[in-house]
């Protein structure tokens, strides 16, 4: 019998509401372990280049992992994945909660989406059965009110739900899938893809004790272990204490807090928006299934504006991306702009691109009163931020124009508005000024889904006295933040992994090595004794390799190559002001460290997979495909 997961795979196809279960073999599970890379097969097995993302023939994957539900703190994660209607390339995002548990107790391991319904239909999956429901009822309402309406017709009150709000039925493409309303899947417009499959929601029941591990009680060993040690771990007790928000300052300090647009790296209201300023609206904190660390935060105002706790809190990507990158310093403002985006199920990165963008074009005179119904949004308006999240939400005016993504946006709006238009592969920037520590750019250029910031471990922390957190890696010397040589292309190359391990093991960054309390070895020990196998750390780097490898075959399939693995024009410049001012990155040593990752890498000089690296990571039937 399978030990850590179910042994089954749900398919759904809508066009036709027939519903198909596949058992594969251990061998399966043993090669893609689940998250990015159970998804990536299945996106690549299923579906030929060149389709429309929001036609019928995506192909849409909820991908749990052989260890998701195991007890321990942080393996909890899910991800969710199709062909990305913001970049079109290979579309995937990841969350927290309770839902990816959940639908392993429910009986399954992923959930394979394809086709669209006639109307708008949820999924009720429960103790190992499927119904599609009818969701004439809940289709446009907020995920708040659809959340209670559809535990209300399951009649179960404990039922998991992951649902889009109007955004995603709206199809914005940076819309996101929200479950128990305060996790995001939130990037590359997997909301999007939803809505135009008709599909409210995923809703889960089952039974934890449904699923067997290899050895009980070596898990629940590792779980009291790593519990105490959380206690006692300085990072993970920071985010106990003070959650994300904690990174505010820290970027603040280091010079690397994007602000208006990209247009500074320091941010004078920055206080405001850090721990200090969430100390005056926090409620309580909470924290994803089973996890001792409890990272989540829970805020309230009631004026000037009223937010609803029951969306949980700003995060820090949130914090910077509706604060200091609109120039606004209002918490509380920043706090209901967080409560709008999972209300209404927006990503808050991509909207907070999309808004700094319009700001800097009303700045600049490209867009003026006219083109906003009589309004102009400047740099530090806050009420002008929170009325352009509502106008994106529901494609209304100057809001239908942005929710195609900055890169669209400004081929629409043109009048050199490209300018100010800052995305990757056409996904909005993540938080983090690459100029301060040139290995988040290269995880921004060579992700596979656009601009991502937990693409790898950022190179920054790991000083003389914490590189030998990531020797297990093979890196003996701590790298330069600030440089672009060879060492610093190794480092990101093993750091990667590092977190690409994470992915498809579906484990939080936030409780695993290098930086948080579970060991590498300590993981090893878990994924034995759940799932019964003998692994070790190699064959766990290399399934993240193996799906690292299959997002960029899925990419390089619909015409992606080296044009797309660069930054954006505000990184070559010099920072402005702060403790970082006048450093930019040199683009042509940027695109000397991409070309010498494909060659680590075992890609060509295009950027694509060689026969022998596929072959050497057992995906030679890539090759039928290409």
């Amino acid at each position: 019998m399978p030990y850590g997961y179910n042994g089954r795979i749900l398919h759904v196809h809508l066009s036709d509401l027939s519903i198909k279960i596949e058992e594969p073999s251990e061998n399966f599970y043993r090669t893609y372990f689940g998250g990015g890379g159970l998804a990536s097969f299945y996106l690549l097995r299923e579906m030929k280049a060149g389709v429309d993302p929001l036609g019928p023939d995506n192909v849409l994957v909820f991908s749990c992992s052989v260890l998701t539900g195991a007890p321990l703190s942080g393996f909890s994660r899910y991800t969710v994945a199709a062909k990305s209607p913001l970049t079109l390339g290979f579309g995937e995002a990841e969350a927290g909660g309770f839902f990816g548990p959940e639908l392993k107790f429910a009986g399954f391991d992923a959930l394979v989406i394809t086709g669209k319904a006639a109307a708008p239909v949820y999924l009720w999956i429960h103790q190992g059965q499927v119904e599609i429901r009818d969701a004439g009822a809940v289709w446009g309402l907020d995920n708040g009110r659809a959340l209670d309406k559809i535990r209300q017709e399951v009649k179960d009150p404990k039922a998991r739900v992951a649902s889009i709000g109007p955004a995603g039925e709206n199809m914005v493409l940076f819309a996101n899938v929200m479950n128990e309303l305060t996790h995001a899947n939130g990037r590359t417009g997997m909301g999007a893809v939803m809505g135009s499959k008709n599909l409210k929601a995923v809703a889960c029941r089952g039974d934890s004790s449904t699923l067997a591990f290899a050895q009980p009680e070596k898990v629940k060993q590792l779980v009291s272990w790593h519990n105490q040690r959380i206690k006692k771990h300085l990072p993970n007790i920071g985010l106990s204490k003070y959650g994300t928000p904690i990174f505010v300052l820290g970027l603040q300090k280091s010079g690397t807090l994007p602000t208006r647009n990209w247009q500074d790296s320091v941010f004078e209201g920055a206080e405001n928006l850090g721990t200090s300023g969430m100390e005056k609206i926090l409620q309580g904190r909470h924290a994803c299934y089973r996890c001792a660390v409890g990272c989540k935060r829970t805020v309230k105002t009631d004026a000037p504006y009223h937010v609803d706790p029951r969306y949980g809190g700003p995060e820090y990507e949130t914090l910077a991306s509706l604060g200091s990158l609109c120039g606004v310093d209002d918490l509380a403002a920043v706090a209901k702009g967080s409560e709008m985006c999972n209300r209404y199920g927006l990503d808050t990165i991509g909207t907070g691109g999309a808004i700094a963008f319009a700001m800097e074009c009303f700045e600049a005179g490209i867009l003026n009163a006219s083109d906003a119904q009589g309004r102009k949004v400047l740099f530090g308006d806050a009420d002008g931020m929170l009325w352009l999240i509502e106008q994106i939400a529901h494609r209304q005016g100057l809001g239908a124009v942005l929710a195609s993504g900055v890169k669209r946006a400004a081929e629409t709006i043109r009048k050199g508005a490209e300018k100010f238009a800052f995305s990757i592969k056409g996904q909005e920037i993540p938080l983090h000024d690459p100029r301060g520590k040139t290995g988040v750019g290269l995880g921004f250029a060579l992700s596979p889904t656009g601009a991502d910031h937990i693409e790898a471990p950022h190179d920054v922390v790991f000083r003389a006295g914490t590189v030998k957190l990531i020797n297990p890696l093979g890196i003996l010397e701590a790298p330069d933040p600030l440089a672009l040589d060879a060492a610093k292309v190794r480092f990101f190359k093993q750091a990667q992994l590092s977190w690409g391990m994470n992915n498809v093991l579906g484990i939080c960054n936030f409780v695993m090595a290098p930086l948080y309390a579970l060991s590498y070895e300590k993981l090893v020990e878990a994924a034995g004794a759940i799932t019964g196998w003998d692994t070790n750390l190699w064959e766990l780097l290399r399934a993240a390799e193996r799906s690292q490898v299959m997002a960029r075959m899925f990419n390089t399939r619909e015409g992606f190559g080296p044009q797309d693995d660069r930054l954006f024009r505000r990184l070559y410049e010099p920072i402005p002001s702060g403790p970082l001012k006048g450093k930019y990155i040199d683009p042509e040593k940027f695109d000397d460290a991409v070309r010498l990752y494909y060659e680590m890498a075992g890609w060509d000089e295009n950027g694509k997979p060689t026969k022998g690296k596929l072959h050497d990571l057992d995906l030679g039937w890539l090759m039928e495909l290409q």
